[in-house]
């Protein structure tokens, strides 16, 4: 019995050799291809833009990236006359902060807020930014300084 065993394993051992070799004969006898050829194939190298706007909306940061572009591209969002007299402070909450070079700026852009929130979400998405709070130039401070007396002060110099 033994024997007929070994018998027939040779045998399938040099049928076996016989036939050409295949490679990748576990995959459906699809051979895999070196390079991606003509047609499209996400071996190709792809443009750095696309991967990096996968990569944000893979992890979210669609809104941190629309905040980003109301400070970077300012000028781009609200036009350039609006720029040279205005800049963006801080947005907290869909609440953008936006200081003018002076009160009369201050006074025009709030007149123009209807119209500032309908560009800004034109350029970066609606519900970044919800409301403007425009302020003009800060006054200057004279708490510190070389004259500034600490603590109250001399209150009375006629006595």
């Amino acid at each position: 019995m033994a024997r007929a065993v070994l018998d027939a394993a040779l045998t399938k051992r040099r049928a076996a050799a016989q036939q050409p070799r295949r490679r990748n004969a576990g995959q459906g006898g699809k051979r895999l291809r070196g390079y991606s050829g003509p047609g499209p194939d996400p071996r190709d190298p792809q443009l750095f833009g696309a991967v990096l706007e996968r990569l944000m909306k893979a992890r979210g940061w669609e809104r941190p990236k629309a905040e980003a572009t109301v400070f970077g591209a300012w000028e781009k969002v609200v036009g350039a006359d609006i720029a040279a007299h205005s800049r963006p402070i801080k947005l907290d909450a869909g609440v953008l902060t936006v200081e003018a070079e002076s009160t009369a700026w201050a006074t025009q852009l709030r007149m123009l807020t209807g119209q500032l929130l309908k560009q800004i979400a034109g350029e970066v998405g609606h519900n970044v930014v919800n409301r403007l709070n425009i302020h003009g130039p800060a006054a200057p401070s004279w708490a510190k300084g070389p004259r500034r007396v600490q603590g109250r002060g001399p209150r009375d110099t006629y006595g």
